[in-house]
């Protein structure tokens, strides 16, 4: 218990402390691009610590009984965040182009002033920018895409001929993805008529009371072998028990720390996110697990995060993943492949080896996405003597 409560502190201390310098850069631009008296910057000041403290307001308040007021404030909150972020990042793109300039001016002793904007029209452009991204990015995280990737390999049976696989990943069901999103995502697996159907982790968000209905939508998805699913770090988040028995009742085997072969003729593995690994089931490894597999067969592995580890390259034919979002907004993109390299789409890892990782179906934060669009995957495995891959 003290080790969690130490974590939880931490996490707090870090998100204020990150969160509280987004706000205190925007408002120093804000200073600079206008001259602001005592009293309305008493007043800014006052507004950007309540929408720092807001997002731990949200989650603190979840359970209570007004569901629908927390609802509207955690769009707020978090509408917020990503037009802050936004906001931020141009005017930071203005700061490192001053500074180019600048330099440049010491370097061929010039005045090169004129060729910078001056604070106010910088503000105004980096405000309507981020506005129009906003406004814009509402709409692209409501329109899921389809993608698509097929898979010649001679381990799936010959009489089968084709085999698909349709997998959902990061939808964050709670306060802000709610029945309206998740229908459209229902919709777009559901014409694909998957043989199977999986879900590679964050199907909760961390708010996830009186959700119990949208488990009973995910149900209603018929898939000819069954669905599969594994933990994200947002189950945990959500709490284990809590995300065990919604993904269960969707319709879901959860796979923690497993691997079979099923009726279709292929192997089925799956881990749990490393979030978890100390409340994980057994104590094998990922490599062990798979080790037991016949190899003669293919072998699917569902893992959270797009992380490939050394021990367990050749014992798998393709790694299904999520996690990173594709960055969800445009250029945290830059930061999340500074984590995570294979960030988005397909990697080969080695010789008839290959990772595949999901931008998601849902959104986590800011409900809005720019330049990383929601997308529903569909596998198709198809028979042939030459292993070959195309999208």
């Amino acid at each position: 218990m003290t080790h969690k409560l130490t974590a939880m502190a931490l996490f707090l201390t870090t998100f204020i402390v990150l969160y509280g310098s987004l706000h205190f850069y925007a408002f120093i631009k804000l200073k600079r691009a206008f001259s602001l008296d005592s009293r309305i910057s008493a007043l800014i000041i006052f507004f950007m610590f309540v929408m720092v403290i807001s997002p731990l307001v949200v989650h603190l308040f979840s359970k209570i009984e007004h569901e629908s007021f927390i609802r509207i404030l955690a769009y707020i909150t978090y509408t917020w965040m990503g037009f802050l972020f936004l906001f931020d990042s141009w005017s930071f793109a203005f700061d490192i182009y001053r500074f180019f300039v600048y330099i440049t001016s010491i370097i061929l002793n010039k005045d090169l002033v004129r060729y910078t904007l001056a604070p106010g029209l910088s503000f105004f452009i980096s405000l309507s920018f981020s506005f129009l991204v906003v406004t814009y990015g509402f709409f692209e995280a409501t329109h899921v895409r389809t993608e698509r990737l097929i898979i010649e390999t001679s381990k799936i049976p010959k009489n089968l001929g084709r085999l698909k696989i349709v997998q959902i990943s990061d939808v964050h069901l709670g306060l802000i993805v709610r029945e309206e999103r998740l229908r459209r995502i229902i919709k777009a697996v559901k014409e694909e008529a998957p043989d199977i159907f999986v879900s590679t982790g964050d199907l909760l968000d961390g708010d996830i009371d009186n959700i119990s209905p949208l488990a009973d939508m995910l149900h209603e998805i018929d898939s000819k072998y069954g669905g599969f699913a594994v933990t994200g770090n947002h189950e945990y988040y959500a709490g284990l028990q809590q995300a065990i028995d919604f993904t269960t009742k969707s319709g879901f085997s959860l796979l923690r720390g497993q691997g079979l072969t099923i009726s279709a003729g292929i192997n089925i593995a799956g881990v749990d996110d490393a979030t978890g690994w100390d409340k994980s089931v057994g104590s094998e490894s990922e490599a062990d697990i798979l080790t037991r597999l016949p190899r003669e067969r293919f072998t699917l592995l569902l893992k959270h995060r797009p992380v490939i580890f050394e021990q367990s390259e050749g014992l798998f034919d393709l790694q299904l993943s999520g996690h990173t979002h594709g960055g969800q907004i445009f250029p945290f993109s830059l930061l999340t492949q500074l984590a995570f390299p294979t960030d988005g789409g397909l990697f080969e890892i080695s010789t008839n080896s290959y990772l595949y990782v999901s931008r998601g179906a849902g959104t986590w934060g800011p409900p809005i996405r720019f330049l990383s669009p929601p997308e529903v995957t569909v596998i198709e495995l198809v028979y042939s003597e030459k292993t070959a891959v195309g999208e």
